[in-house]
């Protein structure tokens, strides 16, 4: 068992005692057990999976942050986290649509819309939505 927490700039999310995770690392999906060697490593829009001492599994959308382990503690500091019990799938699906749409106007003429940041919105949704249909 290690030590986890998931921070983001508001709140705690989850502070446990584990038995493994896995992360969406900067160059893939990573895992992690206890006694895992010091690391820093940034994170991508993805899922988090964690077990806990009596194996129930947990998933969580992440949008990105950093993860660091040090002396079996793994600190998770996150743009943004959601258990995937808390997700509203329907709030994610409009804003996938919507941001869909915005992506298909921007091709048509010219607009002042940040294509980066539509999508990333888009990704960030399809992510979430993903999530939670693995969980349920």
């Amino acid at each position: 068992m290690f030590r986890l927490s998931i921070v983001t700039p508001e709140k705690t999310a989850f502070e446990a005692d584990v038995k493994s995770l896995v992360v969406p690392g900067s160059e893939g999906y990573l895992g992690v057990l206890t006694n895992h060697a010091p690391l820093i490593t940034a994170l991508k829009t993805g899922r988090i999976e964690f077990r806990s001492e009596d194996d129930t599994v947990t998933l969580m959308a992440v949008s990105g942050g950093f993860l660091e382990i040090s002396n079996n503690v793994a600190t998770i500091l996150a743009d943004t986290v959601e258990m995937a019990d808390d997700i509203d799938v329907e709030r994610a699906q409009a804003a996938y649509d919507r941001y869909r749409k915005r992506l298909v106007s921007a091709g048509d003429a010219e607009t002042d819309i940040d294509l980066p940041s539509v999508r990333a919105a888009i990704e960030r949704a399809k992510n979430r939505i993903k999530v939670y249909k693995e969980s349920h």
